[in-house]
């Protein structure tokens, strides 16, 4: 995985022939001086050569056979100097610790950035709006909004959620800490020209006009008070507050191939089924560059287009057709407007949600197919259909969603057809190898400075001439190294819908990391057709190389996202432990990986006849 800010100190190493080849004085890969970081340690990944001690700050650290390391050290708030020796050669480097919790103000003021909301905000009537403060202890906080006032409140302790990331080091635990300096307040407004803040059970009403031009109620910017020892100041929020028309909702048109939805307003929310190109959408809510549409989703607004006097999208369906192609069944939903949808795969079923839709079905049409069994749909919700797909077989191959105008085409993959050949077993199979980074983006470095796409790249091309000699057809995302970004690699994949894609890897940590003890191969998955894929490299590859093992993750990854098919990213190793960096970079086990690939690929595919 590629590690954030070690690329800007690694430009100056030599590359991995150079690297692996001679003996290398005193060298620090990671962190680059004067790094910053919320992490409560660090961990410093370096070499020197192997004879005499490496000493950080006076402490002697331990280091593999052939000189490398990546001890850890705790980090106190504020500046931390080391200094690192070896003989006679000295490095001096500084690493920032800053508090990841907003600092609580000194005397009158606000902690910066903690007023919210941080952007525009719009809402329904009677939809709860929320505004928070970090101010000094005892304070008196309020917001003024429309001629009147609110006061907010200190709030009690609350569980504090590490980072997504913290799960990969093992430190995903909450922390509970007060919240007593962080002061918070709710408000509701009213459809009838009036509103109601709801604070505890104190409830203070005013007018307000709405925007004849609009029909929506334009608020303005909150503007925070703050009152300590008899001093009062002021300061505007930093975005505006509408109230929307409930009979003039905005309507948009995903205007991507297929557009990210997400459980919330930032890339920090989840993700939902991709919304196909041409869906449309009712919006009730707007935050900053955000709009959330009537089934749920949030979606960027760069990724719409408003449709001027459209009313809320509503369809109903009738009939479902079917078509049979040669790798692919078909169905095709045909609908009054493009609604929003969703996607579950199940042990042997494939669910499709159709939102803001109502069913008049009386016949469908599914002939008997070589994937589905059978077909069942109810209304579960009003507005809202589900299909469900029993499958006659658990492996699933991939799908594809696309709008027809406002037919929606369900695009079921066929299991591959693998010839007869005991010689070459993959014969009639394509697989996708993406050698993960290249170019710019050097992904992880090791201690000698070795950088994990040039590993990448060597290892893709050991496994592609093991596949080709046993009859598979090999696609790689790049031949060298070069620049090809994320969405260019999903488009190869969903361009030459293989059997399989396998994104190739090799790992390291978060700061809060033990690097020098932390090792193995990790496997990583998103779709559930992906799953039985995942597991079963994972367990062949710790089994047959012995190597450790580091787990198995469902990660929401650019190159485990894509639908088209089975999709798993490899971490095949550690390039931050000292000890793996050796097995990584030995020229010999390279061969042996990529064979031990190759033979878990094969026995998968016999695996899921």
């Amino acid at each position: 995985m590629k590690k954030i800010l070690v690329s800007v100190i690694l430009s100056c190493f030599l590359t991995s022939s150079v690297a692996l080849a001679q003996p290398t004085p005193l060298k620090v890969v990671y962190p680059p001086t004067n790094h910053q970081t919320s992490a409560e340690k660090i961990f410093f990944i370096g070499t020197a050569p192997p004879n005499g001690q490496v000493l950080i700050n006076g402490k002697p650290i331990s280091r593999s056979r052939d000189g490398h390391f990546a001890p850890s050290f705790p980090l106190k708030l504020g500046e931390n100097i080391f200094t690192i020796r070896h003989q006679n050669q000295v490095l001096e480097m500084k690493v920032n610790r800053i508090s990841n919790q907003p600092e609580i103000p000194q005397g009158l003021a606000f902690a910066q950035g903690s007023l919210t909301p941080v952007a525009d905000i719009a809402r329904l009537p009677g939809e709860l709006i929320c505004f928070s403060a970090v101010a000094p202890p005892n304070a008196s906080v309020s917001v003024k909004l429309a001629n009147q006032t609110v006061r907010l409140l200190p709030q009690p302790q609350q569980a504090q959620l590490p980072s997504n990331l913290a799960v990969l080091t093992g430190q995903n635990q909450p922390n509970t800490q007060s919240n007593a300096d962080k002061y918070e307040g709710c408000t509701t407004v009213q459809s009838d020209n009036s509103f109601s803040f709801l604070i505890g059970n104190n409830i203070i009403s005013g007018d307000f006009i709405p925007d004849s031009s609009q029909n929506s109620v334009d608020l303005g910017k909150p503007e925070f008070q703050l009152t300590l020892n008899g001093k009062t100041i002021a300061q505007p929020g930093n975005g505006k507050v509408t109230i929307l028309s409930p009979t003039q909702l905005p309507v948009i048109e995903v205007t991507p191939e297929a557009g990210v939805a997400r459980t919330g307003p930032s890339t920090d929310y989840s993700r939902l089924t991709p919304l196909p190109q041409g869906t449309r959408g009712t919006v009730t809510g707007i935050e900053g560059e955000w709009l959330r549409l009537d089934y749920g989703g949030w979606i960027n607004s760069k990724e719409t287009r408003t449709l001027p006097g459209a009313i809320p999208p509503r369809a109903i369906i009738r009939s479902v057709g079917y078509r049979r192609l040669p790798d692919t069944t078909e169905m095709v939903f045909p609908l009054q407007a493009p609604v929003p949808v969703s996607v579950e795969q199940g042990e042997q079923t494939l669910s499709l949600t159709l939102y803001n839709t109502t069913a008049q079905t009386d016949i469908i049409r599914l002939d008997d197919d070589p994937l589905i069994s059978r077909l069942d749909w109810q209304q579960v919700a009003p507005g809202q259909v589900k299909y469900t797909f029993n499958l006659k077989k658990r492996q699933q191959w991939g799908y594809k969603l696309r709008y027809n105008g406002t037919t929606l085409v369900l695009a079921l993959r066929h299991a591959p057809v693998i010839k007869q050949n005991r010689q070459k077993p993959l014969s009639g199979i394509k697989i996708l190898l993406d050698p993960g980074h290249g170019g710019k983006e050097s992904g992880a470095a090791g201690p000698t400075g070795y950088l994990e796409k040039d590993v990448n790249l060597i290892v893709s091309r050991l496994l592609r001439e093991e596949l080709v000699k046993r009859g598979a057809t090999v696609v790689m995302t790049r031949e060298d190294d070069r620049d090809v970004s994320l969405p260019e690699r999903q488009a190869i994949i969903n361009r030459e819908s293989p059997a399989i894609a396998l994104s190739i890897h090799y790992n390291s940590l978060p700061d809060n990391g033990d690097a020098e003890n932390t090792q193995g191969v990790g496997t990583f998955w998103y779709n559930s057709q992906a799953h039985s894929l995942a597991v079963f490299m994972h367990n062949y590859l710790v089994q047959k190389l012995a190597r450790p093992s580091y787990g198995v993750f469902w990660n929401n990854l650019a190159l485990t996202r894509p639908a088209t098919a089975p999709s798993v990213l490899l971490e095949l190793g550690f390039m931050s432990n000292p000890n793996e960096f050796e097995w990584v970079t030995n020229s010999q086990e390279q061969k042996k990986l990529a064979n031990t690939l190759a033979d878990g690929i094969t026995e998968w595919f016999r695996s899921v006849k």
